[in-house]
């Protein structure tokens, strides 16, 4: 019998029954993935997850398969044109014309007009077929090595058998719920090469610009299927992955091995990002934990201790500037790399989940209120 871990993630706990599936979702899965966003005046001001640049024009991404952009630095938005209405989680653009939206139904969005308008490559129903024919290979393999091991081998390649079997059999029975699990997050290092993150262990990757996709969770060291939140990179090209449990994961050759790292906390993290200096990254999440690591992950620091308020995403500006923002409108601001934070929370205490710098001194929000800016960000500490 499959043993459903619940959802201890999400894009800030206040978000949890709108971030991650429910049964009422699941029902018209099928229909949100087919149904183009219905224009709406409000796509701005309503909950969007992310936000990125795409050359001097800024894209969000949120509730309902919204998509709005900006080419006035944040004073106006437009609605983009998108094929779903699923929650979008996820952005990430290559360079001014090519990026990818992930979000529910394991969707997958790109553009090639630097968000104007957008196709999808990608959804549940594909990663479905591409688990199920993974865990069945598995198991043939394994099939294979038990019938030719010797009697010193067998025992624990039986044992390998049974999982691989429970596992290809849980696969299948996903399969006939629909397009019910999400990805939360997505990262591209260049506009061919790309990776997405999800529940239950959803991971995929790209090579020719989203055109095919693999499904490379077994490259994973996370046999539990813990849920993946977030995926970056640090500007010496190492990569991370954090999660449910506190996984943290770190690849030292662009995604080709992975290394499971010793984590510094047993909850949750959510998000991960970088200082702009090589081998400095942040890992951060549930309740206010944040942790902070010189070297690429080998020992963590713990920063910010004072906060409870759960920390979702973080973006990093000139001269040791970082932002972390997260529930209950919570602003932490950094100008020392992320060593020490001060704490400024937003006075509507709307939630937060997603930040971008757009100068030394202005800072774009967005979250449960949609697209804001705030002013006066450099004089923060």
């Amino acid at each position: 019998m499959k043993v459903m871990k619940p959802f201890a993630r999400g894009v800030g706990a206040i978000l949890l029954g709108v971030v991650l599936a429910s049964p009422s979702w699941a029902g018209r899965a099928g229909d949100v993935l087919e149904s183009e966003a219905v224009p709406s005046d409000m796509a701005a001001l309503s909950l969007l997850l992310d936000v990125e640049k795409a050359g001097s024009r800024l894209v969000a991404v949120g509730v309902r398969g919204h998509i709005v952009y900006s080419d006035d630095d944040g004073k106006t938005w437009a609605q983009a044109k998108v094929p779903v209405q699923v929650l979008l989680t996820g952005l990430s653009f290559a360079d001014a014309q090519n990026g990818w939206a992930v979000g529910h139904g394991a969707v997958i969005l790109r553009t090639r007009d630097g968000g104007l308008t957008w196709e999808k490559v990608f959804d549940g129903n594909k990663a479905n077929s591409d688990v199920i024919e993974a865990a069945r290979r598995l198991v043939t393999e394994l099939e294979e090595k038990v019938a030719n091991a010797s009697d010193a081998e067998r025992g624990d390649l039986e044992y390998q058998l049974e999982e691989a079997t429970f596992a290809a059999e849980d696969a299948e029975a996903d399969s006939e719920a629909g397009a019910t699990k999400p990805l939360l997050d997505v990262w591209f290092r260049n506009a061919n090469e790309g990776y997405v993150v999800g529940a239950y262990g959803l991971y995929f990757g790209t090579k020719d610009g989203g055109e095919s996709w693999q499904y490379l969770a077994p490259t994973l060291p996370n046999p539990d299927h813990f849920h993946l939140n977030a995926i970056n990179a640090l500007a010496d090209g190492t990569m991370f992955i954090v999660g449910e449990a506190g996984q943290i994961f770190r690849s030292v050759d662009q995604g080709a091995t992975w290394s499971k790292m010793e984590s510094p906390y047993e909850g949750s993290l959510f998000g991960v990002n970088g200082t702009g200096i090589p081998g400095q990254v942040l890992a951060f999440g549930l309740r206010g934990n944040a942790f902070r690591s010189e070297d690429n992950g080998v020992s963590w620091v713990e920063v910010a201790k004072e906060i409870t308020e759960t920390l979702m995403s973080g973006t990093v500006g000139d001269a040791g500037r970082l932002v972390l923002v997260g529930n209950s409108g919570m602003l932490l601001v950094s100008s020392n790399g992320g060593q020490t934070f001060g704490a400024h929370p937003r006075e509507d205490r709307m939630s937060l989940t997603g930040a971008l710098f757009l100068s030394a001194d202005r800072l774009l929000l967005v979250g449960e209120g949609g697209v804001s800016v705030i002013r006066g960000i450099a004089q923060l500490n």
